[in-house]
């Protein structure tokens, strides 16, 4: 067994116990580290499916862009209210650079490669169809996300009102369009790349990832009885799933 596969069982693990202890009640304020830790550990696959998607080279240059360029783009979001609007991280999402949670960019990377993957199987033939949907699925994540990490959990304190949770237009449109511009340099770089079964099989992992993320926040948002965020969130999954499920995204 590979590392790459040892460390997808890892996640796996880390995700059921965590769903177990959110579940139950059970999770202590000085775990709290554990969930910045499965979010790393889904951005390390996002990298991993990168990688047997493109290639070494393309791969890590890729995953190196998308981790960096967000961390970037949140510092400056954090610090000067740029591209999302005005909000502060909390200490509930240490560990902290600059203000900066680490796992912040491995979470970018997550929602990257599995909204990608994703996209990837609906449209297999149409790179600006891609782009743009992979941006879609990339922002529905962000309605229940928010909600969750704003309201219920507080890893992020949002200044000021907005229209949706008291979470800002501003911040959509910067997922939006950042994911959009990261699904640009995935296809420019990846461009005329073949794949291969073992492509195939971290695709299915990356739906399968995408499954396992939206399912654990749509949990914690019935918990914090986000009504709206859970429903929203829960349609646009099950559509996206079932457009990827008639293209094949569970069968080699």
């Amino acid at each position: 067994m590979s590392r790459s596969d040892l460390l997808y069982r890892l996640f796996i693990f880390w995700y059921v116990c965590g769903l177990i202890l959110v579940g139950m009640n059970w999770l202590p304020s000085w775990l709290e580290w554990a969930n910045g830790v499965f979010l790393i550990l889904a951005g390390l696959l996002g990298g991993i499916f990168f990688v047997h998607q493109f290639g070494w080279k393309k791969g890590l240059v890729i995953t190196s862009v998308i981790s960096l360029t967000s961390l970037a783009v949140e510092y400056a979001g954090a610090r000067y209210g740029f591209w999302f609007g005005h909000y502060d991280y909390t200490e509930k999402f240490a560990p902290l650079i600059a203000g900066v949670p680490i796992a912040i960019g491995f979470a970018w990377l997550m929602v990257i490669a599995t909204s990608h993957a994703l996209a990837r199987i609906i449209f297999p033939d149409s790179n600006w169809k891609r782009v743009m949907t992979g941006a879609l699925i990339a922002l529905s994540y962000d309605l229940i996300i928010d909600p969750v990490a704003f309201h219920s959990k507080q890893y992020w304190i949002w200044e000021g009102p907005g229209i949706y949770y008291q979470i800002p237009l501003s911040n959509f449109l910067g997922w939006f369009l950042l994911a959009f511009i990261f699904h640009g340099v995935v296809e420019a770089i990846g461009a005329q790349t073949l794949k291969s079964s073992a492509d195939r099989l971290w695709e299915r992992r990356m739906v399968y990832v995408y499954n396992m993320v939206i399912v654990m926040f749509l949990f914690l948002g019935i918990l914090a009885e986000l009504w709206l965020a859970t429903a929203v969130t829960a349609i646009l999954a099950a559509t996206v799933l079932f457009l990827a499920g008639k293209r094949g995204a569970y069968h080699d």
